[in-house]
């Protein structure tokens, strides 16, 4: 199979955060399919949010391992308010990254649960900004794509929602 990967991945449109995904991540999968490897589909049908840990793509490990990190980060900030004790809720993976703890500090301490979601997100689209340095035409680069998307598909759904059904589950 002939490398597609320069007209894959020049023919999909500029995603940024906030603005809403021309498409989802079932129809990336759908135009992938027939122009790259069996093998690397298969690694992008395996592509969820958290991001299966114990894969062997560089990306989806250094991604996982992002996003457990600033998840524990939030499990410890929360579990000082709560008095409880975090090392029962921390989820093997991760690493130290101290800079991650106050920026789940600043989005824990946010009045609106929506903008502590929204500075979440948006370090997890700087990282995977930074993550796509050096990547022009592979694998990677598709990889982080449907990362993004999967992030423009969740505040799609925030959005979308019927508000008022959420405000009275509160």
């Amino acid at each position: 199979m002939a490398n597609l990967y320069p007209y894959l991945i020049s023919s999909l449109p500029m995603l940024s955060f906030g603005a809403p995904a021309q498409f989802g991540l079932a129809e990336l999968i759908e135009k992938c399919s027939g122009l790259i490897p069996c093998d690397h589909l298969e690694t992008l049908r395996s592509i969820s949010i958290e991001g299966p840990s114990g894969s062997l793509n560089p990306v989806i490990r250094k991604w996982s391992g992002f996003n457990i990190t600033l998840k524990n980060e939030l499990v410890k900030v929360r579990s000082t308010r709560k008095k409880a004790r975090a090392e029962d809720y921390l989820r093997p993976g991760g690493y130290t990254e101290p800079s991650l703890y106050y920026l789940a500090l600043a989005a824990h301490r946010n009045l609106s649960l929506l903008d502590g979601e929204k500075i979440l997100d948006i370090a997890r689209w700087k990282f995977l900004e930074e993550l796509s340095f050096g990547h022009y035409f592979d694998l990677d680069l598709v990889i982080i794509y449907a990362y993004k998307l999967l992030i423009l598909e969740r505040w799609e759904k925030i959005n979308t929602a019927d508000r008022e059904t959420l405000l009275s589950l509160v």
